[in-house]
């Protein structure tokens, strides 16, 4: 047996020997004709073959084929590819001298990046970057006339690396069908348990002049949890995580971040690139270029890309990967994939882009979750006009769409589902239809939302239940509302609270009519509602009703005993447009009574008189336009996402004497611009503008009163350090900029940089002035402005100077926690005010 063994292996030997002695060996040295000098990364391979390889960084090579290759072909971008003439069969040394093409590149020099420093001039691969930018332009979709194409969208999230046996316990083993429901190719080395998923089919249709887009969904699926969460409202926000890359732009918004394309006009400035192949795709040349970022903390990706060398300068391929070094919250690794397709003009266009994203607390933990968008792009047309009804915009998606058969997926599908991920939809069924499963959902529904479900009703908001302040003492609260279990068309809102200190019961209660037959909460709004409130407010406050009781408000600094008794009787109008213009018609009955330290005093002949209540009716018109607004959308509840699209609003209140006890005649318009602006590796900002005027002569609680803050939380569109009611106007103007640096700065410094704490900068300038007409200093018959007890103002008129505070913050501490310190810079002689302050804020962002 032994000897049988070595036989084989001296025949194995011999027989390798005779193949070797029968191979053609190639090796030597690649240099810059011109200079001399060593060329790395030049492509160096046996003529009709795929064997091949790049020299080092010093320009060497080695070939070796058993095959009797008669042909070495050398190439590189910049320079004119040699070939040379190759003895099969035998040992042999070719160096090479490469001539650099001028018309393309500029000679090159490369060396060894541990000899020399990085550097943009003279460097091909930063010169080849610079044609790709100059050519960005026509190798967009939007250089075309026309444009169209179908996509298809595959949205899933998964649990990673569920526990084998956690389906063999007690508690799970009921859920085992759907635990043991597993991938283990998507991720190599792990396994993800698919938990929601959705699809898209879409038609896409452009018109450059006069522009117009429009994208057709021709079908839409996704996992129903029921009234547990909004499967369509999650998508949402999925996608805005995974948002739509195009290279194309300077900016990518990722991860609720921008991040810069390494093709964005400024990129040699961040990034750094290196030539590291050529490849032949057909008949078309693609050079494969490297990239990295040049501070790997910044919000930059790293990976490759392969452009075209068929003088279009396009991007074929790109692999894109961000950095675990940036200071990005939760995301252990994220990579987008995007392939690109010719037309029969020779251009490329995107036909498919795959994002995935890996998260969890630790960044190198085995658990986490998994997600990942695919878009795939077919029949893509160009140059094909049709009717102008084609590019119109669609209506809200019909029923037809939102449940296409089997069938219909099964044929138009342009991508593939795992196995895994073809159960979902059944699993996710029959998981909400199991009590354990309801009753989980409803407690952390609790905890999240801050309501209990009952069916047609729930309880909440959980943290208004309890509050207090110096007027009501403790203030005990319980209330709710209806869903759309009870009806599609009604809905239904009440609390009742009581103040154990002022003995008095308060309460709200309105009734809604959906006038499209959808929920009130979802896009686009239509509906009536009529309603009545009685409660506290402080003056100049602006808050809705579920937050006015909000425990954590409770805490406040200074003198805080300054309250109105409200009755509202409200009827209101809401319709919204597909356009994202709405408007919204009101009347409002308001009778407001000071409470705690608050007076209302005017002087009559000479002499003080009191005043009881103070009664107003208006009508009230906003018009709101919000392009390309988006929202996370809730069964019960929307927020609005950010968007770099400005918000408008425009708000008009006619207030009628004589009318419903109405005591005066007025006119108030206030106009306010919102704009959430990105500013690519600065971060991005908040910023709003803001202008009010009033016609008409109003006593001060009817003047503008600015929102002051006397909490010891941020608030990011209040006057932090203002008092409440510290000045009256009747016209206004004021800007305000919160500035989130994303840690550009603290990124540089080491310690900042491991605790991922980044940085925020604000300002806040307001002016206000008050006409002679309004001032109760010149008309006794107006309501006196308040004093304290010891006769010291407290409410104020501006001066010819605006009112100003800024602040400096830290924010992302313990990835949620923000603490600013705030500083006033105006009017520091007013009574009770402080000229600097520390104040907390908590946000959950990546």
């Amino acid at each position: 047996m032994i000897y049988k063994r070595f036989l084989l292996l001296l025949l194995f030997v011999a027989s390798s020997a005779v193949v070797f002695a029968q191979n053609t060996v190639v090796s030597g040295t690649v240099t810059d004709a011109k200079t001399h000098h060593p060329l790395s990364y030049v492509t160096v391979a046996f003529t009709g073959s795929s064997i091949g390889m790049n020299t080092d960084d010093h320009g060497n090579f080695s070939l070796t084929s058993a095959k009797p290759y008669t042909k070495l072909s050398v190439s590189t971008v910049g320079y004119t590819t040699a070939t040379f003439d190759v003895e099969p069969g035998k040992e042999q040394v070719i160096n090479v001298k490469l001539v650099p093409v001028a018309k393309q590149l500029n000679e090159v020099v490369i060396k060894s990046a541990k000899k020399e420093k990085y550097h943009n001039k003279d460097n091909p691969a930063v010169e080849l970057i610079r044609k790709v930018i100059a050519n960005k332009p026509k190798n967009r979709p939007e250089s075309y006339n026309y444009v169209e194409y179908k996509a298809y969208e595959k949205t899933q999230m998964s649990f990673i690396n569920v526990s084998e046996k956690l389906s063999d316990k007690k508690f799970f083993r009921k859920y085992k069908f759907f635990l043991d429901n597993k991938d283990s190719t998507t991720i190599p080395g792990k396994t993800i348990l698919p938990v929601f998923m959705d699809e898209k089919l879409s038609q896409y249709y452009y018109r450059k002049s006069p522009e117009k887009t429009r994208n057709q969904i021709l079908g839409q699926k996704s996992v129903d949890f029921g009234n547990f969460m909004d499967s369509e409202g999650f998508g949402t926000y999925f996608k805005r995580l995974y948002a739509d890359v195009d290279i194309y732009r300077n900016n990518i918004f990722l991860m609720t971040n921008m991040f810069l394309s390494p093709i964005a006009d400024e990129a040699p400035t961040f990034y750094k690139f290196f030539i590291t192949d050529t490849v032949n795709v057909g008949n078309t040349k693609l050079i494969r270029l490297s990239f990295t970022p040049r501070n790997t903390t910044d919000m930059l990706f790293e990976g490759d890309i392969f452009i075209t060398l068929d003088g279009n300068y396009a991007v074929q391929k790109a692999d894109l990967t961000i950095n675990k070094a940036i200071n990005l919250n939760w995301v252990r690794t994220m990579n987008v994939r995007q392939e690109y397709e010719q037309n029969p003009d020779g251009r490329w266009h995107l036909s498919k882009s795959d994002a995935r994203a890996d998260f969890g607390t630790r960044k190198n933990g085995d658990h986490g979750i998994f997600g990942e968008r695919t878009v795939t792009y077919r029949n893509y047309k160009v140059n094909v006009p049709h009717a102008d009804t084609t590019y119109e915009s669609v209506v809200a998606l019909s029923d037809e769409v939102k449940h296409r058969s089997d069938q219909f997926w099964a044929e138009n599908r342009l991508d593939t589902l795992s196995k895994a991920e073809s159960k979902v939809y059944a699993n996710v069924d029959s998981l909400k239809r199991m009590p354990s499963f309801r009753r989980t959902a409803d407690i952390a529904t609790l905890l999240l939302a801050g309501y209990k479900s009952l069916g047609p009703f729930e309880i909440g908001p959980a943290n208004t239940f309890y509050s207090f302040n110096p007027v009501e003492g403790l203030k005990l609260r319980f209330g709710g509302r209806s869903t759309p279990a009870l009806s599609k068309r009604y809905y239904f809102e009440t609390y009742a609270a009581y103040g154990f200190k002022d003995e008095k019961w308060k309460y709200f209660l309105s009734g809604t009519y959906s006038l499209n037959n959808k929920s009130i909460y979802a896009f686009p709004q239509n509906y009536i509602r009529a309603s009545f409130q009685r409660d506290t407010k402080i003056p100049g406050e602006d808050l809705q009703f579920v937050e006015e009781d909000n425990f954590l408000l409770s805490f406040k600094r200074g003198v805080n005993d300054k309250y109105l008794y409200n009755d509202y009787y409200r009827l209101d109008y809401v319709k919204e447009f597909e356009s994202h213009f709405s408007y919204a018609l009101g009347l409002r009955k308001w009778t407001q009574a000071p409470a705690g330290s608050l007076y209302f005093t005017n002087f009559v002949d000479g002499q003080p008189n009191s005043i009881s209540d103070l009664t107003t009716t208006e009508a009230t018109l906003q018009l709101r336009y919000a392009p390309h607004e988006q929202f996370y959308q809730g069964k019960l509840y929307r927020t609005p996402i950010y968007t770099r699209y400005p918000i408008f609003s425009l708000n008009i209140a006619q207030g009628f004497k004589d009318v419903l006890r109405g005591e005066y005649n007025y006119t108030r318009v206030r106009l306010r611009i919102d704009k959430h602006t990105y500013f690519s590796q600065l971060g991005y900002a908040d910023i709003s503008l803001e202008g009010s005027n009033i016609f008409g002569q109003v006593p001060y609680p009817l003047l503008s009163i600015p929102q002051a803050n006397q909490t010891y939380a941020y608030d990011i569109d209040s006057y932090n350090l203002m008092n409440f009611m510290e000045f009256v106007y009747d016209r206004y103007a004021s800007f305000k900029i919160d500035q989130h640096f994303n840690g550009f700065f603290f990124n540089k410094i080491p310690l900042f940089k491991k605790l991922k704490w980044r940085e925020t900068l604000s300002a806040k300038v307001l002016y206000g002035s008050l006409r002679d007409e309004n001032n109760p200093s010149i008309h006794p018959s107006l309501y006196q402005l308040p004093v304290a007890a010891n006769g010291v103002p407290i409410t104020y008129t501006m001066g010819n100077k605006p009112y100003v505070e800024g602040s400096v913050g830290i924010e992302n501490i313990f990835k949620f926690i923000r603490v600013d310190l705030v500083k006033r810079f105006d009017y520091l002689d007013n009574s009770n005010v402080a000229e600097w302050g520390i104040r907390t804020r908590v946000d959950f962002n990546f």
